[in-house]
């Protein structure tokens, strides 16, 4: 398996995102663009980035400067335990109200309080499981 968030990690998480119609599909409901980088709390920048078009994945890799939309931070560790076991809506609430969580750019509040957008981020935990 490739190193987490790497530019071989993000492709494949982009292919399995695509492939999962309980994520795709609401998001292309709404419109759903974002640039989306994940990494770590102590990094500068995110290490990997997905864009998003209409709810489908155009690309994943490296981060290399774009604009975010999102920029989703945790511990190695807690990434590995949320891939391990994806985590509910309470879990994840936990973990942004107790820091474990960051969101470096992105309204996690505003997110969570629109079930078109929370339940297909959820779902996004158990697709990172499938890389």
């Amino acid at each position: 398996m490739a190193d987490l968030f790497s530019a071989d990690w993000m492709a494949a998480f982009a292919d399995h995102w695509n492939a999962e119609d309980d994520l795709t599909g609401p998001l292309g409901d709404i419109g759903f663009n974002s640039v989306i980088g994940y990494g770590f709390p102590d990094d500068d920048q995110p290490a990997g980035v997905l864009v998003v078009e209409n709810g489908k994945a155009v690309s994943g890799g490296a981060y290399n400067g774009e604009d975010l939309n999102w920029d989703i931070r945790a511990s190695a560790d807690q990434w590995n335990k949320w891939i391990a076991k994806p985590p509910g809506m309470m879990g994840l609430g936990a973990a942004f109200t107790t820091g474990k969580m960051k969101f470096k750019v992105g309204d996690y509040g505003s997110m969570l309080k629109d079930p078109r957008m929370a339940k297909p981020f959820i779902k996004s935990f158990s697709v990172m499981g499938k890389v």
